[in-house]
């Protein structure tokens, strides 16, 4: 049970960016001898990984449309990631019960957050300026490191934050999706008046 809210917020951190949440627990591992993360994350090539692989992620995201590339490539990646981290912090028996259970909540947690995220940020990309894109990606940078770091120390703290922004998100995106609707059908109205203003001048004629 002490793992679960853990798992829980790593999953959610990483279908946001996922080689922020391996590097940070990593050094959080490492150097603030943090013993709920697992010691393959805390090894050397993989923290020089993670690093390279969220610098360039912290580029392509904050870049209109590049992000949007980015994060369907990512589709895959960031629940796998999840799901990996999920079982390290379990770090039970290979194969076992709660292992499975582990890397189901870590990879379908960090899916959910992910399709959230994707499709928020097609929304941004309607801004015709990158101002709105650069902030968005680094309130999203500030959201993992304060989450990852607090599930270290207060997990469970953390886990209530991690699902109070996820229903959020998932709030936006249905306000979203019913705003697109309302957009289409408004100009499918005014596209079928338009059809029969000139279908009757044509009459006239």
């Amino acid at each position: 049970m002490t793992v679960l809210p853990l798992i829980f917020t790593s999953g959610l951190a990483s279908g946001i960016n996922a080689y922020a949440v391996v590097l940070l627990l990593g050094l959080l591992g490492r150097f603030a001898g943090a013993e709920s993360v697992p010691h393959a994350l805390e090894r050397t090539d993989v923290l020089a990984a993670a690093a390279v692989l969220f610098l360039l992620e912290a580029v392509a995201d904050k870049i209109p449309y590049v992000d949007t590339v980015w994060d369907a490539v990512h589709t895959v990646i960031r629940p796998i990631a999840g799901a990996v981290v999920g079982v390290l912090i379990a770090g039970n028996d290979p194969g076992s019960l709660s292992e499975v259970a582990a890397g189901a909540m870590g990879g379908t947690t960090a899916l959910v957050t992910h399709l959230v995220k994707a499709s928020l940020r097609m929304a941004v990309n309607t801004s015709p300026e990158p101002a709105s894109n650069i902030v968005v990606s680094l309130l999203e940078d500030l959201s993992v490191a304060g989450l990852v770091t607090l599930a270290i120390f207060h997990p469970w703290v953390a886990a209530s934050i991690a699902a109070v922004l996820l229903a959020v998100g998932l709030l936006l995106v249905r306000l979203a999706i019913s705003r697109v609707r309302a957009f289409r059908a408004r100009r499918r109205e005014r596209r079928a008046a338009k059809a029969a203003a000139e279908g009757a001048f044509a009459g006239r004629r």
